[in-house]
C-alpha cells in the first residue's frame, strides 16, 4: 500500500509520490530535523519478505555510502520504521535522460558535456570496486548542473575488490543464481547477454550505447523482440552513427565504436580513458560542437536521486 501524505519514518514525512521502480516506491519527504526536503525510497513490507530483493535493498545502501562523487546521488540516512525499511537520498529537480530522449538526440555539446559527467561518475564507482551493471538512460538524472548517475540497486563489487577490501567483504557474495541476466537488456553488454560476469568495461559498453543515442536519438541496438534486440548486441554492429546524425565528429564515432566492441579486451578499458576522450574532443573545436575552449565549470552541487525505471 502507497505511503501517504503525512506519514511518518523515523524523523522524516512523507509529502508526495515521486515514482515506482523495480526496487521500491520513491516519495517526495521533510526532514523534520534539518526542515529540509529529501527524496526517500523505500521497501515495501511484501517485497521485505523477500530475503533476496531485502539483502538486495541494503547492498544499494552500502553500496552508494561507499562512494563520494558530485555525478553519484548522494545517500544521507538509512532506517527501518514500523516494519518498513528505507533509504533517504538527495532530492533532485529535473528529468531523466530516458524522458529527455522523448523529445529526440541532444545537442553535441550537451551530449559531451553530459557523457564526461556519467565517465566521471563511473570511473569513480570502478575505482572503489563497484560495477554498476544497470546503465541506461532512465537511471540518468539532468538537472541545470548537469547529469548525475542513479540507482546502484543491481551493482556489484569486483572479485578483486571483494577480496582485498575487508569492508566490502559483506558484498562479495553474489545475489544471482549462476547464468540470470541482471541489467535491463537494450544496453547490456555482450558478456551479460551471455549471463557471464560484468567488469568495469561491461559499464563502458553501456556508456557507449547511451552516448549512441543521445547523439542519434536512435538506440545502438533494436529489434522487434527481446530476443532480436539480445542477437543485434551479440552479432551486429550499430548504424554509423554519422549516418543519423551527419555533424557526428569522426573522432566521437571512433569513440562509441570502441565502447561497443564486442570483446571487452578491445574496448577503452576504463570510464576514466572515456571521459578524458570525450574532454579531448570537446576541446577540439569541432564546428559540429558549436565551441572552442574548454568545458565550462561544472557546479560542484548535490543534485538529488530518481527512482529506478524497469524499463
Amino acid at each position: 500500500m502507497a505511503l501517504t501524505a503525512g506519514t511518518k519514518l523515523g524523523p522524516y514525512e512523507i509529502q508526495s509520490p515521486l515514482g515506482v521502480g523495480g526496487m521500491g516506491e520513491v516519495y517526495r519527504a521533510r526532514d523534520t530535523r534539518l526542515d529540509r526536503a529529501v527524496a526517500i525510497k523505500i521497501l515495501p513490507a511484501h517485497l521485505s519478505a523477500n530475503p533476496e530483493l531485502k539483502e538486495r535493498f541494503e547492498r544499494e545502501a552500502r553500496t552508494i555510502s561507499s562512494l563520494n562523487h558530485p555525478h553519484i546521488c548522494h545517500l544521507y540516512d538509512v532506517g527501518s520504521a514500523n516494519g518498513t525499511d528505507y533509504l533517504v537520498m538527495e532530492l533532485l529537480e529535473g528529468e531523466t535522460l530516458a524522458n529527455r530522449l522523448q523529445r529526440g538526440m541532444v545537442p553535441i555539446k550537451q551530449a559531451l558535456q553530459y557523457g564526461v559527467q556519467i565517465a566521471e561518475a563511473l570511473d569513480n564507482a570502478h575505482k572503489h570496486g563497484i560495477v554498476h551493471r544497470d546503465l541506461k538512460p532512465g537511471n540518468i538524472m539532468l538537472t541545470r548542473a548537469g547529469a548525475k548517475l542513479l540507482d546502484f540497486g543491481l551493482a556489484k563489487p569486483t572479485p578483486s575488490m571483494a577480496v582485498a577490501s575487508s569492508s566490502m567483504e559483506t558484498m562479495s557474495d553474489p545475489l544471482t543464481a549462476a547464468g540470470m541476466l541482471v541489467g535491463t537488456y537494450q544496453y547490456m553488454a555482450p558478456e551479460q547477454v551471455e549471463a557471464k560476469d560484468a567488469d568495469a568495461r561491461s559499464d563502458v559498453f553501456a556508456l557507449g550505447t547511451v552516448l549512441y543515442e543521445m547523439c542519434t536519438g536512435r538506440r545502438a541496438f533494436s529489434g522487434k523482440s527481446r530476443a532480436s534486440v539480445m542477437s543485434a548486441i551479440l552479432e551486429k554492429d550499430p548504424e554509423p552513427m554519422s549516418a543519423l546524425q551527419p555533424l557526428t565528429p569522426p573522432a566521437l564515432e571512433h569513440l562509441v565504436r570502441t565502447c561497443v566492441a564486442k570483446d571487452a579486451e578491445q574496448r577503452w578499458q576504463s570510464a576514466g580513458d572515456v571521459a578524458r576522450q570525450l574532454q579531448w574532443i570537446a576541446l577540439s573545436g569541432n564546428p559540429a560542437i558549436g565551441y572552442r575552449g574548454a568545458l565550462p565549470q561544472r557546479e560542484r552541487l548535490a543534485w538529488g536521486w530518481w527512482p529506478h525505471s524497469s524499463s
